[in-house]
């Protein structure tokens, strides 16, 4: 265990074709940038239950505690809904993230010029679009309770949830926010529904405090989640650093992902607590999810899951110039014309998911 583990979790779906490449990525770093990891891959998701009974098996549970980072592709798939609730719930991903306590979600949205044509958005309004969003992953309307489906005395059904959060919470993520802030623009937005939902009134409260007593460097400003989605497609260059919700931050990261081109392209990072010796939980991953309607036709994006490899590489591994080299590589293979079908312009030729990872290896090759 003196090497640094990476755990990989191919997952299911589309997920084993992305982070094939992803792979092959770690692998060229391994080889040509003496990155000394160990990378073991491990069975999870609807296959893990299929082949073992367990959506996480004991092996794997083990395996991602013990890692430095994990690497997952995507979990679920046309068959998940076929597990019982209860297999579902005990190693589903909302499990993991809980269980490795990892609260902080951040997902880089930055426009790439190769890539304008392939948005839905005009040029003009895709001009120097860098932003996270920092979302809020383990608390809550996704883990509040009471939940459930009931039944009325009337006989109609009833389904509810429960949005919940602390002070505690709400400003453990703001934190996280206004720290990261200060390594980029200085500039938080604050995204909640605070005009109708006491759970937003708090959370408005409690990120304009921190910011008053611990952040005065910092700009916050504080949006409605429908205002906000409204200027993430309006004018996305203002953003610098989003905070928000779980809800609202999954919601928001797919809109946003338009200005990137395509949920292909978003790659994330979701990270725990620094513990005592300096280690924080790390899990990597890919924006999107399973796309079980185009799995094993070898026509996945692999690039969400090849940033996500940079993300680790700047964020877990210490490595932040193989991350940026990294990522040249990613633009430098779009700027030559390699596209996978979710963002190829009308008239093109596509490439398959391992012809991307290729065209970004080439590109390491030249400019490593």
């Amino acid at each position: 265990m003196s090497k640094t583990q990476i755990a990989i979790l191919p997952g299911d779906g589309i997920g084993p074709e992305v982070i094939a490449e992803a792979r092959r990525v770690l692998e060229w770093f391994v080889a040509r940038r003496q990155l000394d990891v160990v990378l073991g891959e491990h069975p999870y998701g609807a296959g893990a239950y299929r082949r073992f009974g367990q959506v996480l098996p004991k092996a794997t549970e083990d395996a991602i505690r013990a890692a430095h980072a994990i690497l997952l592709g995507a979990v679920g798939g046309m068959d998940a809904d076929a597990i019982p609730r209860e297999a579902r719930n005990a190693g589903g991903l909302p499990h993991v993230r809980r269980s490795l306590e990892l609260f902080a979600n951040l997902r880089p949205i930055i426009t790439i010029p190769a890539l304008y044509e392939a948005s839905s958005l005009k040029n003009r309004v895709l001009e120097g679009v860098d932003f996270v969003i920092v979302r809020e992953l383990i608390g809550g309307i996704y883990f509040g309770k009471p939940r459930g489906i009931e039944t009325l005395p009337n006989g109609e059904r009833r389904g509810f949830n429960t949005q919940t959060y602390t002070s505690s919470e709400i400003r453990r993520i703001a934190r996280f926010a206004f720290e990261l802030a200060r390594s980029r623009r200085s500039q938080v937005c604050s995204v909640d529904k605070a005009n109708v939902m006491e759970a937003g009134v708090l959370w408005r409260e409690e990120v304009q405090a921190l910011r008053d007593n611990e952040f005065p460097d910092i700009a916050l400003r504080h949006l409605y989640v429908d205002n906000c989605a409204m200027q993430l497609v309006r004018a996305p260059a203002q953003f610098d650093v989003i905070v928000t919700d779980n809800i609202f931050g999954d919601i928001l990261s797919d809109c946003a992902a338009m200005a990137a081109g395509s949920l292909g392209m978003l790659p994330s990072a979701s990270l725990g607590p620094i513990d005592q010796n300096g280690r924080r939980a790390a899990l990597y991953e890919p924006v999107h999810g399973s796309a079980p309607d185009i799995a094993g036709q070898g026509i996945a994006n692999p690039l969400g899951a090849i940033l996500s490899v940079a993300m680790m590489l700047r964020l877990s591994l210490g490595r932040p110039d193989d991350a940026t080299l990294l990522e040249r590589a990613v633009g430098a293979a779009l700027a030559l014309g390699a596209r996978t079908p979710d963002i190829c312009e009308p008239g093109k030729s596509p490439v398959s998911s391992s012809g991307m990872g290729a065209a970004v290896l080439r590109e390491l090759d030249r400019l490593g």
